[in-house]
């Protein structure tokens, strides 16, 4: 059976998104992380998004911040990075 859903997208903290969770009772919902290495991220905002000022080193470092919470959270991960 198919359910109605809600997508949240943002770059935000794995704790943060669970706490949220738990405040409104939401038993049921699902967390995966969207990643892809630095060199892709850095071509995506450069080229593909032209916003070359967000390819610096706080957003390697909060992509990898990201992926380390999830790692230990035990969160899925889908990696976009194939492909590209």
């Amino acid at each position: 059976m198919l359910r109605a859903g809600t997508l949240f997208e943002g770059q935000m903290r794995i704790a943060f998104i669970r706490e949220a969770l738990a405040c409104c009772s939401l038993d049921e919902a699902r967390i995966i992380l969207i990643d892809c290495n630095d060199e892709v991220r850095e071509t995506r905002l450069r080229q593909e998004r032209a916003q070359p000022e967000l390819a610096h080193r706080r957003m390697r470092n909060w992509a990898s911040y990201l992926r380390e919470e999830a790692r230990a959270a035990d969160i899925e991960v889908l990696d976009t990075t194939i492909g590209h």
